[in-house]
């Protein structure tokens, strides 16, 4: 527990370190990219795992669980390398940008000084070359303490915009049926495709002895009621002894010793008494369940990876995209729907996983898109890494709760994850599918912020207009701060 607390403590605030840099780099340019490009690389990183974790876990030889997590620490050490790589280059960056911004208050106090000189002189000689007084400059030196940016507190959360948490409840209801669902698609896949339950009306010859391994004391085949050698498809587990009686005490000491129980007594044998991580099973007792049953694991480890492959392909793409047109309240509703369907498709029906899950994918890789360069929009710039450190929040505390009600689901349907563990994944999608109609609705209704392109560089009428060398953007940037945030709130009042 300690482990995953600390883990969990490191891993969410490397997240919103992370968005909150793209999003104060890439401000107002292409920050849907630059996060898509991130996306990309970590999920890519989530396939690896999901692909090789089992191989390396199945495997003895390879040290087992243990190196699977040795593995985890090595790269964990690489980020720590690589984040300190990142604390030089954005320093050497920030002093960089901090010696052009000083650079260019000095150009422009000299230039206005010399306006002002030009004003004067103008006006002395129109009185006839007189020696009027000078007029002060009422602006000198103040334009600076008028911008300073204002303190940034805890209790500005307490102002964030109707809009910011609605997209806050559609992240932790959309990636309640997505990154929960990665926790068990493995079981779910088994479960449903891979490794289902083995033909009923089947037993074993000698039903009270093992299948195979070295306590079977002779060949013990599965038959079926007539008598014949039952048919199992290869995606169905072997037949299992209705009973099995073996004590470390009636057998060589040199394969007990291995054994995790002193005893395994069990009358009525089931599939969740068989423990294959246990010589006792996986060696001596049902070595053929076990084995095809790790083989299956491994498989369904490919298999549950083409979500995050999808979005490691896609998410570059989709964030250029919407960089480009905006409609990011629209691709989360369409996101959602997407993701009703996939879910309902995993449960009612027998077709093939791989269409659902590169659906689910594709609305993976459209709502990450959307969701986080959503927020830097919805309330203030100072206030932007407090605004990704609350949903973060948000939705790790729906990464807390849904795998309780998850195994809540699984335990009370006889522990079996279909239909009603894809059933409550549905429901989640269904749930943010409302929430994003109703982001729509104030979207448009308070000037389509989220909808619109907010580019650095915006196409106006077939030109680009490059904002810092036009007023007019500058003057709409402005505008929309005073429009999505209630610290700053516009004279009509909206939102209050």
């Amino acid at each position: 527990y300690l482990g995953r607390f600390v883990f969990g403590l490191g891993m969410e605030s490397l997240c919103v370190a992370q968005s909150t840099i793209l999003s104060d780099w890439f401000d107002g340019r292409e920050v849907a990219l630059a996060m898509g490009i991130r996306r990309g690389i970590s999920v890519l990183g989530k396939v690896w795992n999901n692909i090789m974790s089992p191989i390396v876990a199945n495997d003895g030889s390879r040290g087992g669980i243990e190196s699977s997590f040795l593995i985890g620490a090595v790269l964990t050490c690489t980020n720590v390398v690589a984040a300190g790589m990142l604390l030089v280059l954005d320093n050497n960056a920030t002093k960089r940008l901090e010696r052009g911004e000083a650079l260019q208050s000095m150009t422009d106090a000299l230039l206005e000084d010399e306006e002002i000189m030009e004003e004067i002189a103008v006006a002395a000689s129109r009185r006839g070359g007189g020696g009027g007084d000078r007029e002060e400059n009422p602006q000198g030196g103040g334009e600076m303490d008028q911008n300073k940016k204002s303190g940034v507190h805890v209790t500005d959360m307490g102002k964030f915009t109707p809009i910011f948490w609605l997209l806050t409840l559609s992240c932790l209801m959309v990636y309640g049926c997505i990154l929960p669902f990665n926790n068990v698609s493995s079981g779910i896949l088994l479960e449903r495709d891979f490794f289902t339950p083995s033909p009923t009306d089947c037993g074993l010859e000698y039903s009270d002895e093992c299948s195979a391994g070295y306590l079977q004391q002779e060949k013990n085949n599965a038959l079926d009621p007539n008598g014949d050698t039952c048919s199992i498809v290869p995606t169905q587990a072997p037949v299992l002894p209705s009973s099995v009686n073996h004590s470390v005490a009636d057998t060589d000491a040199e394969r007990s010793d291995e054994w995790e129980q002193d005893e395994y007594v069990y009358s009525s044998l089931t599939s969740k008494h068989v423990d294959c991580g246990d010589s006792f099973w996986v060696d001596g007792c049902t070595s053929d369940y076990c084995s095809k049953q790790n083989a299956a694991t491994e498989h369904a480890g490919k298999i549950m990876s083409i979500p995050f492959l999808v979005a490691a392909l896609l998410s570059p793409l989709l964030g250029h995209m919407v960089d480009r047109i905006g409609r990011r309240a629209q691709i989360i509703v369409f996101s959602s729907s997407l993701l009703v369907i996939v879910h309902l498709t995993m449960a009612l029906s027998t077709l093939s996983p791989i269409a659902p899950l590169i659906g689910q994918g594709i609305a993976y890789s459209l709502f990450s898109a959307v969701i986080w360069p959503s927020v830097s929009l919805t309330v203030p710039k100072q206030n932007t890494g407090t605004a990704f450190g609350v949903v973060t929040s948000m939705q790790n505390m729906g990464m807390a709760l849904f795998p309780l009600a998850i195994a809540a689901i699984f335990n009370s349907n006889g522990r079996r994850y279909l239909p009603n563990v894809e059933f409550f994944f549905a429901a989640c999608a269904a749930v943010g599918l409302v929430v994003g109609l109703v982001m729509n609705c104030l979207d448009s209704r308070y000037g389509n912020k989220l909808n619109a392109v907010t580019t650095r560089q915006l196409e106006v009428t077939g030109h680009f207009i490059k904002a810092g060398n036009n007023e007019e953007v500058s003057d709409l940037e402005d505008e929309d701060d005073m429009y999505y945030s209630p610290i700053n709130p516009s004279e009509e009042g909206v939102f209050s």
